[in-house]
């Protein structure tokens, strides 16, 4: 999935996928001079990896979190990457099934975020592609919630004093590509949606979020 991770990012920013330069986490803590050659960073992630599991790869990866956040890159973190970006910057982060997302669901924008610069381009009520079985339960003490779902209350923050956004859910995904990823891990319908796969691709909802992260290009 890492080759369909950096051309939905790169569909959703209109850009060339040659502008984006990946660095695998698992590799270890990028330098403060490597992170600084770039103009923003987008952190995604992997459905076989878990903050909340960790693994020897985990604190170099928080590490370079806080790394992001000392120097002020502009970043913008989605699902793996928001809870990593929590658990680096002193929130929690926990495995809970009861929690657990898949598919597109509503999210609603709380009053920080409808004023939002960034997150106040959405609709107060907009339907967002999820898939996560950990969740932030509770943010950094820099962080402003920006949004929250039925079952998740922290969807998405804003860092009180930094160009740094997080999101639970995908908006560098739509329909198309959200199906896409669920069908590199089937194992995770059954176990979050208790549905077989064609049925949870019919329940599917159009979604389209892109504006999120070209309003977040433009704001640097």
């Amino acid at each position: 999935m890492l080759g369909q991770e950096v051309d939905c990012f790169s569909d959703s920013l209109k850009s060339d996928p040659a502008q984006i330069t990946v660095f695998d986490l698992l590799s270890g803590c990028p330098t403060a001079d490597y992170l600084s050659r770039f103009d923003a960073v987008l952190l995604g992630g992997s459905g076989d990896y878990s903050v909340a599991e960790g693994g020897d790869w985990l604190p170099p990866a928080l590490q370079a979190m806080r790394e992001l956040y000392d120097l002020g890159i502009p970043t913008f973190a989605s699902c793996w990457g928001f809870q990593a970006m929590a658990a680096a910057l002193g929130g929690e982060v926990v495995t809970d099934m009861s929690r657990a997302e898949l598919g597109t669901v509503e999210v609603f924008l709380t009053d920080q975020g409808k004023s939002d610069p960034l997150f106040g381009c959405l609709e107060q009520c907009f339907l967002a592609p999820v898939g996560h079985q950990d969740c932030v339960i509770e943010l950094p003490p820099t962080a402003i919630r920006m949004a929250s779902s039925h079952k998740v209350m922290n969807q998405a923050f804003k860092i009180a004093d930094k160009p740094i956004y997080g999101t639970q859910f995908h908006p560098e995904l739509n329909r198309f590509s959200l199906i896409e990823r669920v069908k590199a891990y089937p194992q995770y319908v059954e176990a979050i949606t208790g549905e077989p796969l064609d049925v949870f691709v019919e329940k599917c909802g159009v979604t389209d979020l892109h504006k999120l992260l070209q309003r977040f290009v433009q704001s640097i």
